[in-house]
């Protein structure tokens, strides 16, 4: 059973289409009747437009198997008086939610993912922040990649925050459990006896997808198609606990082991 990730595992960083041997492996667990479920930090695009994306270009799956942060956002943020920060596709997608975007005097500081975040925008949540608004990201990652570049992810950021204003943080997408709970949850409808020591979870986020998993007891795979250009470049600098099980090139790579 497998919990797999989608960005830089599934799809490219650079330009968004398929890795090598991704399509092929999701058809094989399909025709092994593997359960699995697609977990991603989607947070740019409606999930099920996000999902309508995945199969356009060849991937078989549906949407019961398929999560992302936005999804589980509602049960977790109120919708009034809400400091979000992160690309327009994920403001303009949170408007259309029903969320009130509000900079004045908000309830809750909710970070997600962009390239040119600047210091005055870090400034505004600070303030927000010390003045008792609660601070929620979208997820956790560790590093964002994008145009061949590589910036501090969600993650990063909300622990600058945190160390800044000592106001600690929950996250709504991976590695969070109540978000790994939720896939476990889909999962046992496909499988009504899996427990998170049964799931295998493939990401090429190994510090802010798969640390967590491992925490919870799943296997883990890193793959190196996305965030990193090598296992070398971030290996060695992880406890030993947070290692992953197993670490391939990409998704082709694990097929041929199926």
């Amino acid at each position: 059973m497998y919990f797999i990730d989608v960005q830089g595992t599934l799809i490219s960083d650079i330009d968004k289409s398929p890795i090598r041997g991704s399509i092929a492996f999701i058809e094989k667990l399909n025709e092994k009747n593997i359960p699995y479920v697609i977990i991603t930090n989607n947070t740019k695009k409606a999930s099920k437009s996000f999902y309508d994306y995945l199969v356009s270009i060849g991937f078989n799956f549906k949407f019961s198997s398929y999560l992302d942060p936005l999804m589980l956002l509602e049960s977790r943020v109120k919708k009034d008086a809400v400091a979000a920060y992160g690309a327009e596709e994920f403001l303009e997608v949170l408007k259309k939610m029903g969320y009130t975007l509000n900079y004045k005097n908000p309830k809750t500081v909710l970070v997600a993912i962009k390239e040119d975040f600047c210091a005055d925008e870090y400034a505004q949540m600070i303030e927000f922040l010390l003045g008792g608004a609660s601070l929620i990201g979208m997820h956790e990652t560790s590093i964002y990649a994008k145009n061949n570049k590589r910036y501090p992810g969600v993650g990063a950021i909300l622990k600058m925050l945190e160390f800044s204003t000592s106001v600690s943080y929950d996250v709504v997408g991976k590695p969070s459990p109540s978000f790994y709970n939720e896939a476990l949850s889909m999962l046992r409808k496909q499988n009504s006896s899996a427990e998170f020591s049964d799931i295998t979870i493939i990401s090429d986020d190994v510090k802010g997808d798969l640390g967590g998993a491992k925490e919870m007891g799943m296997k883990t795979i890193f793959v190196t198609s996305g965030k990193y250009k090598s296992a070398d470049e971030i290996l060695p600098f992880l406890k030993e606990e947070l290692k992953p099980d197993l670490v391939y090139a990409d998704m082709q790579e694990i097929l041929e082991t199926l």
